[in-house]
């Protein structure tokens, strides 16, 4: 008698687990995985070529609550639907979109902060870079110690 080998999944750990450099990577990464999943694949954590530290419902989750906190609105969800499936952002060059790339800006200025919160994007938050510590003066215009 043999003992049959398993056949469950073998699932990657999540330390090893790499986050998202923008929220628009998640989002376009997000709407790849919604669209496989309409089509009818099967989507599971760990089985990628990169190990992701999230579902594609945890982005949508954050979305979500962004919405139910009226930081987002439906034209919002509308643009970020509409170029996610496209999976590109509204061009700056094009006259024609500037209304949909100030909506695009907008939701993922808001979806970057609770999805860094959630560790799905990694490094500092968009548009700002490290600080510069600066010394603070004592008394008599003298350096503490």
């Amino acid at each position: 008698m043999s003992i049959a080998p398993c056949r469950a999944p073998i699932l990657a750990s999540m330390d090893r687990a790499q986050p998202f450099a923008t929220a628009e990577d998640a989002w376009f990464w997000t709407m790849a995985a919604l669209t496989a999943r309409r089509d009818g694949a099967r989507l599971g954590a760990g089985r990628g070529l990169v190990v992701r530290p999230c579902e594609p419902d945890d982005v949508v989750k954050c979305l979500d609550r962004l919405y139910r906190q009226r930081r987002i609105d439906l034209a919002h969800a509308r643009i970020m639907r509409i170029w996610g499936e496209r999976h590109e952002s509204p061009s700056p060059r094009i006259p024609q979109e500037a209304g949909d790339l100030r909506l695009w800006r907008e939701a993922m200025d808001r979806l970057d902060f609770p999805l860094r919160a959630k560790g799905i994007v990694g490094g500092p938050p968009r548009g700002m870079q490290e600080a510069e510590v600066v010394p603070f003066p004592g008394r008599n215009g003298s350096r503490l110690s």
